[in-house]
């Protein structure tokens, strides 16, 4: 990225009543590349959709991807998008990365509670579904609890730590 993105210290913006978190959002873009370094031949790049549930998170990915050297023109040509969950409806991509954003000691979970439009979110990848989202936030809620727990089963599920090594 060639510039830092700067919207404050917090995850809630009193600017847009909304909220976002740029440490995920960082860790989605890390993924996203190493990914991408599986096709060595741009032309050939998957469609990729960056889904969230708030529209604070998805001004903020959008301004990291079109400030990245890499991503921004797959962002220019519609080969990536990013969007709210809502906005989404009734499109596909062969890879879709959610950024699920909440991440509180509370386990607070917003927005995610509504289970039909994550189940929504979940079903618009063709090939390849990427969930990023605090486990410890989310995992206290029963719907993601077995979510977590199938991820596991199936060798799915990575840590952030895990990844940054």
């Amino acid at each position: 990225m060639k510039k830092k993105i700067n919207r404050g210290a917090g995850k809630d913006s009193a600017r847009f009543a909304s909220k976002y978190n740029p440490e995920e959002a960082l860790l989605l873009r890390e993924h996203l590349l190493k990914l991408l370094e599986q096709f060595p031949d741009p032309a050939r790049y998957p469609s990729i959709g960056i889904l969230s549930p708030y529209r604070e998170q998805v001004n903020y990915l959008e301004e990291m991807v079109r400030e990245d050297e890499t991503l921004a023109p797959l962002f220019a040509t519609s080969t990536l998008v990013v969007s709210t969950i809502d906005g989404f409806q009734g499109q596909e991509r062969d890879i879709i990365y959610i950024s699920l954003v909440r991440s509180n000691p509370k386990s607070e979970i917003g927005f995610l509670s509504d289970y039909r439009r994550m189940n929504v979110a979940m079903t618009r990848a063709r090939k390849l579904l990427v969930v990023i989202g605090d486990s410890a936030t989310i995992g206290n809620n029963p719907f993601y609890a077995r979510f977590l727990e199938y991820c596991e089963q199936k060798g799915a599920y990575q840590t952030a730590w895990e990844y940054m090594k």
